[in-house]
Parts: C-alpha cells; sequence; structure tokens
C-alpha cells in the first residue's frame, strides 16, 4: 500500500491497521476501540486513576507521558509566548492561544447536542457526559464512578482522610480547596453572595438560597 519496510511480521501486521482503520483491542468498561494494545492499556488508566509517569521535581503524577511533558514546562522559567492583552507569557504556542480566549471571549468547541460551548475541548469533553451520562472514572476502595478524574480524585480523600489545602492564617486543612476559600472568608469577613431583595450578604451561595 505504502512501501515501507518492517523488521518483523508483527509490526507489519500493525502498520496495516493504519490503513485498514481496524481497532482491535476494546475498553472492557466503555467499549472505545484501540489500534494498539498500549494504547489500550494507557487509556484503561483512565478508569483506574492510575499514574504510571510522576514529575522528578515536584512529585506530581500523570496517567499519560504526554501530560508529564506538558506539565514539566510549568518549572522552566523558558516563557517566549507572550499575550498582546495582558503581561503574561507561556511555554508553548497552543497554552496562549487558550489562554487569549479569556480575552476575546471566543469558545470554538459546541455541544452538538445543546447550544452551549467551550473554550476548550476538555471542558467540551466533559459536558458531554451531562448528556451520555457517562461516568468512566472509577474508585478502586469502593467503585463508586464520576464524570471527571478530579472529582475522583477529590472522593479519594474520603479513604485516605488527605487534606491537602492548607489555611496560611491557622493552618487548619481541607479536603476540597472551595472548602478552604469559604474558610477563609471566616478571617477576612468577605460576604461575596448579596440577596436582591434585602441586600444581606453571604460568604457562601448555598446560605443565600435558603
Amino acid at each position: 500500500i505504502c512501501n515501507m519496510r518492517f523488521s518483523t511480521r508483527s509490526c507489519i501486521t500493525q502498520h496495516i491497521l493504519v490503513h485498514t482503520g481496524e481497532n482491535l483491542y476494546s475498553c472492557s468498561v466503555c467499549n472505545k476501540s484501540f489500534s494498539r494494545k498500549n494504547y489500550l492499556t494507557e487509556h484503561n488508566r483512565v478508569h483506574s486513576g492510575e499514574r504510571h509517569y510522576s514529575c522528578s521535581t515536584c512529585n506530581k503524577s500523570f496517567s499519560r507521558k504526554s501530560e508529564l511533558n506538558r506539565h514539566s514546562f510549568v518549572h522552566s522559567s523558558k516563557k517566549p509566548h507572550a499575550c498582546s492583552f495582558c503581561d503574561k507569557c507561556f511555554s508553548t504556542s497552543s497554552d496562549l492561544t487558550i489562554h487569549k480566549r479569556v480575552h476575546t471571549g471566543e469558545k470554538p468547541y459546541a455541544c452538538s447536542i445543546c447550544t452551549m460551548t467551550f473554550a476548550r475541548k476538555v471542558y467540551l469533553t466533559r459536558h458531554n457526559l451531562v448528556h451520555t451520562g457517562e461516568k468512566p472514572y472509577s474508585c478502586s476502595v469502593c467503585n463508586r464512578s464520576f464524570a471527571g478524574i478530579s472529582d475522583l480524585t477529590i472522593h479519594k480523600t474520603v479513604h485516605t482522610d488527605e487534606k491537602p489545602f492548607v489555611c496560611n492564617i491557622c493552618n487548619r486543612t481541607f479536603s476540597r480547596k472551595r472548602y478552604l476559600a469559604y474558610h477563609i472568608m471566616t478571617h477576612t469577613g468577605e460576604k461575596k453572595y448579596s440577596c436582591s431583595l434585602c441586600n444581606k450578604s453571604f460568604s457562601r451561595k448555598s446560605s443565600l438560597n435558603k
């Protein structure tokens, strides 16, 4: 078909799938299929929450090597891509393109089911789960499933009692970032949510709705 040469028969067999579009390896959880077994193995980590690739600088871990490579730019001092709207600079041109949408309001990713649009493809992918009801991320301890990996990560703190978010005023710790944000308001006295009828203010939206 394309005259490419390979050293082994298995490599030829694998390459032919590029031309046929055939996907031999199917995920038992969500039925997605892949042309290579290692692609399926990597995909399975989406469901298990397993993260094999760790950053040598900060020990943050990732399920895919590409995510680790992207993360490594965080530690690099080189940020040659400057925003023309503000003073922010970025390590990659793709990060700059995404950032500029904050200023332009551009949302190029549209949901095919409803009218919602999104600035990032990952936001659209996450939104689509609202329509499908799919929850591909499963807890290895209790088998509870979640639509997003961040939801699974937060849930896991229930089993570990991990509280990574620390108040820099009183050192109290919290399992979720938003809980810390609510707590800090007890120190600052900030009340962001105001009633349109009586102008009374609250630190939490749930208190306003009561």
